[in-house]
């Protein structure tokens, strides 16, 4: 199979550094091509008590104590970042780790983690328009050159960040689905877009959506690599499985309650098999990397396990 996988952990839901550490070590040493993580100020399930480690700090670790794992955030809110800010983060971390981050970027969604920290929360044409802006400054702060651009939010004046990024870009990764807006800056910016939960039938509708703003536009669809994040839970037996499943849902309870209702939002379960046979599903549908969203960042022998879905 030649499905890309990585792993993918809610790092705001109890993530510190020994964790993350581990989850390091066991995720190269197993034979990921990726690990990546969340980027929350709080817990989103009502636990603001659980540790939430700072997204770059751990981004910047990656680079200098992993040897080949692509990394980075999914996604980045634009709503916490001055796009400028985050162009040269970005730029210093990609160097560091010799070119393997990929930028992940959104246009902020949680409302509750704003309120508690006091950060603007826009309405959503508002967060659309900056997310876009953002987007644009981003792309022009890594040409190498004076940039000036006029636009509503975040514009430039002469604006040059260097050093840049090796090879003068970091591969952006925009995640969503919203047909109108999201998908359009993909189609204008993104080197990937990355859905999550989402069943095969509504990935093809929003891949068709996608076309029609490449056209518009005058992309090759194809040039935009796929990927899709999708929660898992797997095991060699049945009662592997379930174990799982109530664990999963015990740390995160909007995860459905039954095995039928993963499968209908197209989650990820099953035995080591079943699972496998999704991933080649996926695969066939055009997707070329997947992230399986760990949702026990302590189930250390599922991240071992997972890679043997894949025929690893």
């Amino acid at each position: 199979m030649g499905i890309e996988l990585a792993v993918m952990i809610e790092g705001q839901e109890g993530l510190t550094w020994a964790r993350w550490e581990r989850l390091a070590r066991t995720a190269e040493d197993a034979g990921y091509d990726g690990l990546f993580r969340s980027d929350h100020l709080t817990g989103l399930f009502g636990e603001p008590q659980r540790a939430s480690l700072d997204t770059w700090a751990s981004l910047t670790w990656l680079a200098t104590h992993t040897r080949r794992l692509r990394f980075g955030p999914l996604v980045c809110p634009m709503t916490f970042y001055h796009p400028a800010l985050l162009a040269r983060r970005a730029a210093a971390v990609a160097e560091l780790s010799g070119g393997r981050l990929d930028l992940g970027i959104g246009a902020g969604w949680h409302e509750g983690e704003h309120a508690m920290f006091g950060i603007p929360f826009p309405s959503l044409p508002e967060r659309m328009d900056r997310f876009e802006c953002g987007t644009r400054v981003i792309r022009a702060l890594w040409e190498g050159r004076p940039v000036t651009l006029e636009q509503p939010h975040f514009p430039l004046r002469e604006a040059q960040s260097h050093p840049r990024p090796p090879g003068g870009r970091v591969p952006l990764v925009i995640g969503g689905r919203g047909e109108r807006r999201t998908l359009r800056v993909v189609a204008e910016h993104a080197d990937e877009w990355n859905v999550t939960r989402v069943t095969r039938e509504e990935y093809a509708a929003k891949a068709g959506v996608l076309a029609t703003h490449c056209k518009a536009v005058g992309r090759d669809p194809a040039t935009i690599r796929r990927s899709l994040m999708v929660p898992v839970v797997t095991g060699t037996t049945p009662a592997e499985v379930e174990r799982r499943r109530v664990r999963a849902q015990a740390l995160f309870p909007r995860v459905p309650p039954d095995a039928a209702g993963w499968r209908a939002a197209g989650l990820l379960h099953g035995v080591l098999d079943e699972v496998g046979e999704e991933l080649s599903r996926w695969e066939a549908a055009g997707i070329s990397r997947v992230m399986l969203q760990i949702l026990d960042m302590e189930d250390l022998p599922l991240v071992t396990l997972l890679p043997r879905a894949a025929g690893r």
